[in-house]
């Protein structure tokens, strides 16, 4: 199982969330690259960067961080927020990233998702999937649709879709547990590698998603908040 660690970037700064409401914004770190050096002298190989001004303005923001943090660690780092065009994606590549994450495109604009999918390869692009009450919600967690988070995916997969983030909308940054049962159902129904995300607040709780079958689990405000050392998460891998 992959554990990721988050990086949510907002202004520059390593910040979080709660809920994906910008006005809960809490600054954990000044410099993201500190972060970043930590997780991998712990001995973790995968981030999550997350660009909360690109989600938020539906362009990449960070891409310089991006940079800096791929140029001086060898951690292997997907990307996502703000990404709407080709060229997005090619620069964010560009920049040091291994994979892209993307969901309001897919939702919005799934011919041009999949022709980024078919351009690129699965191992590439990962779909984003994030939701509330089963239902997908897009741009940065600021508009919800009316998809069925399973048949989503199920949708994607069929069509070549190999990884899946997550996150339970209403669980993110609460630090109450992830949506374990939802994981669960779909993959029982979709055999796709799922990765966790929102809510794990223990090493329970990356024990009970991998147990669900996911392949991966992202971590975040349980760190920050010291509820999860590095070191923890280091002898999960």
């Amino acid at each position: 199982m992959r554990i990721i660690v988050a990086i949510d970037l907002m202004g520059g700064k390593c910040v979080r969330l709660t809920r994906g409401d910008f006005k809960t914004k809490k600054v954990y770190e000044e410099d993201p690259l500190k972060i970043a050096r930590a997780i991998e002298d712990s001995g973790l190989q995968y981030l999550h960067l997350v660009d909360l001004d690109g989600a938020k303005n539906r362009r990449p923001e960070n891409l310089r961080i991006l940079e800096k943090i791929a140029s001086k660690t060898n951690l292997r780092i997907d990307y996502g927020g703000g990404i709407r065009t080709y060229d997005d994606l090619l620069t964010v590549f560009n920049a040091g990233a291994k994979q892209v994450t993307a969901g309001s495109i897919a939702v919005h604009h799934p011919d041009l998702f999949l022709e980024w999918l078919n351009r690129l390869g699965q191992q590439k692009i990962i779909l984003g999937a994030d939701f509330i009450d089963s239902k997908i919600a897009v741009e940065g967690w600021t508009e919800n649709s009316e998809k069925d988070i399973t048949e989503f995916i199920s949708g994607y997969k069929s069509k070549g879709v190999k990884y899946v983030i997550c996150t339970d909308i209403k669980k993110d940054g609460m630090l109450k547990g992830p949506a374990t049962t939802v994981y669960r159902e779909i993959l029982n129904t979709v055999k796709v590698n799922l990765i966790a995300s929102g809510g794990i607040s223990s090493v329970r709780d990356i024990e009970s998603v991998r147990a669900a079958g996911c392949e991966g689990a992202i971590i975040g405000k349980a760190f920050y908040e010291g509820r999860i050392s590095l070191k923890e998460l280091e002898a999960l891998c």
